[in-house]
């Protein structure tokens, strides 16, 4: 409902009743009496009245009664009508014998006169404007009524149209030929916050400004950005204040629908890792060694960055790392489980590990707590760079990198939010035995399946120029020429093909 076709009205509506004037009472007696007296122009009935409105706009008006004033003027008509004809009996007197009126219009006359003074009706309406009700569709008649956009209506038959009560207030809210209460269409159409679930405030200039999520379409207040509500570290929604989110005890937060396919420790996403490097081998990248994959906290992760020579890493946002040095980390050993105050997750049990070089590849780390597709899209990533170093890919350039590495990330999700899309093999069937959603019944809920799409549309969407950048660069040319040609021509010249 675009907002062009709202009109707030203020006592927009004319109240009113029908009235009607005296009914036509001609005869060939008043003719003949109006042909004698000059006056009679004056006195002969004014036509047909038809129904009209009464009273000033926005005003209510009950039905009329008959007034004093109606009655006196009945009254005035009978005592002209009896001078008039006691005065035509005198002139006919004083005519000539053979010049006078005939006997029986004489006594048409008094058979007139004894008529009015006994049957005529003081107030006798003879017609009407039939008005129909715009609610209930029946005659109004004579009783009140409410007129508004060219319709009437009974009072009790102008309804809200959102909540079916009769429109009492002199205010109300009109949408196209509908009119609802404006509470009510305040209710139907002002946005509230999906946090605070509160009407959005209007800004300074009076127009109403929020925050809208580019994926989910959540809608809130901007100041929510900056009160330290909770944002899931993962599908990056605000949490309402009707729902609770688990904080995972490194300063993230995770709601309860990625809460729900989560993997908390390392023996937990050995599957899964297993999984995508039988992916890999499907597309003929086999990787000949066997590369530890440790689950970690975020501080964990941060302080083997920090030991790290080489590689582009973005700080706030890094979830995995492929480690090149030698260095003695410390991984999740047993998954936590949710109790204590604030839904925090207690009873972790970590155990450092020191990891020694047998390769160019030292290690796969990737953040503990992500729900399931978000951690294989990160080993997907993960594994493209142990990949690449395992085959002799040097030196290049973060866009041609990271881009070639976020490609094979992008098919992994494709691969098993639309399986058989492009014939990519899929790793559904080897999915973590803890996965609540997909363990069962070896398939994926529609939650999990949308949270899939989210992080494709992250990926795709990604404004970083390696991050996002690359991939775009990586994709064009992976969908132009194939992967393996592509892999060929980044190894030959660094670059991709044009």
């Amino acid at each position: 409902m675009s907002s062009s076709d709202v009109n707030h009205l203020s006592q927009p509506c004319i109240y009113g009743h029908f009235v009607s004037s005296n009914g036509e009472r001609k005869s060939r007696f008043m003719k003949w009496l109006s042909k004698i007296f000059k006056s009679g122009s004056d006195r002969e009935a004014t036509g047909r009245h038809y129904p009209e409105y009464i009273g000033e706009e926005n005003m209510v008006w009950r039905a009329p009664a008959r007034s004093l004033d109606d009655r006196s003027r009945t009254e005035k008509e009978r005592e002209e009508l009896d001078r008039a004809i006691a005065l035509s009996l005198a002139e006919d007197l004083k005519r000539p014998p053979g010049h006078r009126w005939r006997t029986d219009n004489n006594e048409d006359l008094k058979a007139l006169q004894d008529s009015l003074h006994s049957n005529y009706p003081p107030y006798a309406p003879t017609d009407y404007c039939r008005r129909l009700c715009g609610g209930c569709n029946r005659d109004i008649g004579c009783g009140n009524y409410l007129g508004c956009m060219g319709t009437f209506f009974h009072p009790e038959c102008f309804r809200c149209c959102s909540c079916g009560f009769p429109i009492t207030e002199h205010e109300f809210s009109l949408s196209g030929k509908d009119a609802y209460h404006k509470s009510c269409f305040k209710e139907l159409t002002h946005p509230k916050c999906e946090v605070c679930h509160q009407f959005i405030p209007t800004n300074g200039a009076g127009l109403i400004e929020y925050k809208c999520h580019p994926f989910w379409s959540q809608k809130y207040c901007p100041s929510h950005e900056y009160d330290n509500t909770a944002q899931c570290c993962s599908c990056e929604r605000l949490e309402s204040w009707n729902a609770s989110y688990v904080s995972l005890g490194d300063g993230r937060s995770l709601c309860l629908e990625c809460m729900e396919s989560s993997i908390m420790d390392t023996g937990d996403c050995q599957p899964l890792y297993h999984a995508i490097r039988d992916y890999y081998e499907g597309m003929y990248m086999k990787l000949d060694q066997q590369i530890p994959m440790l689950l970690v906290e975020r501080q964990a992760l941060n302080e083997a960055i920090v030991g790290e020579k080489h590689g582009l890493h973005r700080m706030p946002e890094t979830r995995g790392l492929c480690l090149s040095e030698e260095q003695t980390v410390t991984s999740i050993l047993k998954r936590p489980k949710v109790g204590g105050p604030g839904h925090r997750l207690v009873g972790m049990r970590t155990q450092p590990q020191k990891l020694t070089r047998k390769c160019e590849v030292t290690a796969i780390l990737v953040l503990y707590g992500l729900p399931r597709l978000l951690t294989g899209a990160i080993l997907a990533h993960e594994l493209m760079h142990g990949w690449l170093r395992l085959k002799g890919y040097r030196k290049l350039d973060p866009e041609v990198e990271e881009g070639i590495c976020q490609v094979l990330s992008y098919m992994w999700l494709e691969s098993e939010v639309m399986p058989g899309l492009k014939n990519m093999p899929s790793t559904s069937a080897a999915s973590s035995s803890s996965t609540v959603s997909s363990s069962k019944k070896g398939g994926k809920s529609g939650v999990e399946n949308k949270l899939g799409e989210f992080f494709m549309h992250q990926i795709a969407h990604d404004a970083s120029p390696a991050y996002g950048g690359g991939f775009r660069a990586a994709n064009a040319a992976v969908q132009r020429y194939g992967l393996r040609s592509t892999l060929d021509h980044i190894r030959l010249t660094g670059s991709f093909p044009l």
